[in-house]
């Protein structure tokens, strides 16, 4: 249980760290800058312990695919990015994917 529960504090990291990176304008901005480092680099941390006991395959496509939906859900709504049909068809693919690795995992 442990293992999951860094497996989403990783994402959420990810997610938090890839805001930054956007907020930091290029690295002009010295304070979302340095927490894009600090976040990421707490991300990659968590992830290194929750694959301990999680499958690598498993564990990565979890990390990226939902951070990936997370990032998009940010890009529309605060970032007032273009949302299109392609983009909504194309994040759901992203997750029906991570939930049809989860479900061969655990069968």
């Amino acid at each position: 249980m442990m293992s999951w529960i860094l497996l989403i504090a990783a994402i959420c990291m990810e997610v938090s760290g890839t805001t930054c990176l956007k907020l930091s304008a290029g690295f002009t901005k010295w304070l979302p800058s340095v927490l894009l480092f600090v976040f990421y680099g707490l991300s990659l941390t968590m992830m290194a312990f929750a694959v301990k006991k999680l499958d690598l395959s498993l564990t990565y496509a979890i990390w990226s695919g939902v951070g990936t939906f997370l990032i998009a859900l940010i890009g529309f709504f605060w970032f007032k990015e273009p949302f299109t049909l392609l983009k909504v068809v194309s994040m759901s693919l992203v997750i029906a994917g991570v939930v049809g690795l989860n479900l061969s995992s655990s069968g």
